[in-house]
């Protein structure tokens, strides 16, 4: 992603100093039609991105060689590498399938809404002010809910703050993993129960479900383990480690096990939003398809930053807090500016069929 002058937009979704990165995968059948695929390169990442290697040596070829009639054919290659290589692949194979069908994205997966009430994330800052100001923006754009990123020292203060400001506002704690069930830790999480949160999202590892059922026995706020596969919500489910489930489209390997763990969700009464992953539009627009789905209830976090450039038509941006699901155009219903990605692109490469 290019620096954008006179925006600082992109400090929301990345570290001081960084511009976002994705990888993206292009798909293109014998006549011609294209299906894209977006997946984030992790914040901090240094050196080569192994999710580039398992698509380049290992997804690539097993999908250029595969025999399938519909996207879920391909998870039989899912296992060659991880859940973002996965992501980023399937994401393709469901935009081109769509495309070659004339059908919407949203409709192929079973999606039933026409437009996307949105939400914002707000990262940690070094003012209470700037927080509150953050969050003013937000809630001038239009954004029902906002999810505040916590951490241990960071937490009770800028929520307090936010709900000070804003009563009614529908608000998320996000933890990122940081917490622990030390007595210390344990008063914190206990202690934004008094704050009307919509939930409190990855406070302990995510390996850890049994820390998550107990704690969500100890509150009434709503938990929201990190699920990194459906296996994994049907124990969460089981332990009742949570009432509410964030889709990452990207932590779960794609939309075809994003859409399995909505279905497991919506089948148990969870409340499920969707996050969008990226910074080109492409992983946006999927989950905006994703979103449509009946149970995701609650706000998602589904646009790109407003105020950067787009490479996407028209580009996936909350107007009054909701974002409209495209339904008469086929695929992902964006058009991609291949032109202007393959400026940017500071690598490529090409898989050819055998």
């Amino acid at each position: 992603m290019p620096q954008v002058h006179g925006c600082d937009v992109f400090r929301v979704a990345m570290p001081r100093g960084r511009r976002p990165e994705s990888i993206l995968v292009r798909l293109t059948d014998s006549g011609g039609t294209v299906g894209w695929g977006e997946v984030a390169v992790p914040d901090g990442s240094r050196g080569p991105d192994p999710v580039w290697a398992d698509i380049e040596e290992r997804m690539g070829p097993a999908v250029l060689g595969l025999e399938w009639d519909r996207p879920e054919d391909v998870s039989a290659v899912a296992d060659l590498g991880s859940h973002r290589a996965a992501a980023a692949v399937d994401m393709a194979c469901w935009d081109l399938w769509c495309r070659e069908r004339g059908l919407p994205l949203a409709h192929a997966l079973g999606g039933t809404r026409t437009s996307i009430v949105t939400g914002v994330r707000i990262t940690p800052e070094p003012m209470l002010e700037t927080v509150v100001t953050r969050v003013n923006q937000a809630v001038g754009a239009g954004h029902t809910r906002v999810t505040v990123q916590v951490r241990p020292g960071w937490d009770i203060e800028p929520v307090r703050a936010i709900r000070h400001a804003y009563p009614a506002l529908a608000m998320v704690a996000d933890a990122g993993h940081a917490y622990t069930e030390s007595p210390e830790h344990l008063r914190v999480l206990e202690a934004l129960d008094a704050y009307g949160l919509l939930a409190v999202e990855r406070p302990f590892p995510a390996d850890d479900l049994s820390a998550h059922a107990r704690l969500q026995r100890q509150i009434a706020t709503a938990v929201a383990p990190e699920v990194g596969d459906p296996d994994t919500l049907e124990a969460a489910l089981s332990m009742e480690a949570g009432r509410v489930l964030n889709l990452r489209v990207c932590e779960l390997g794609g939309l075809t096990a994003a859409r399995s763990a909505h279905d497991l969700a919506y089948a148990a009464g969870w409340d499920v939003w969707c996050t969008g992953t990226g910074a080109f539009g492409i992983g946006q627009a999927a989950a905006v398809a994703l979103a449509a789905l009946p149970g995701c209830t609650l706000p998602s976090d589904v646009t790109d930053p407003a105020g950067g450039p787009a490479f996407v038509s028209p580009p996936v941006r909350s107007s009054g807090g909701m974002v409209g699901v495209p339904l008469t155009q086929p695929g992902l219903g964006h058009q991609i500016d291949e032109e202007r990605i393959g400026r940017l692109a500071r690598r490529r490469t090409r898989i050819p069929t055998t």
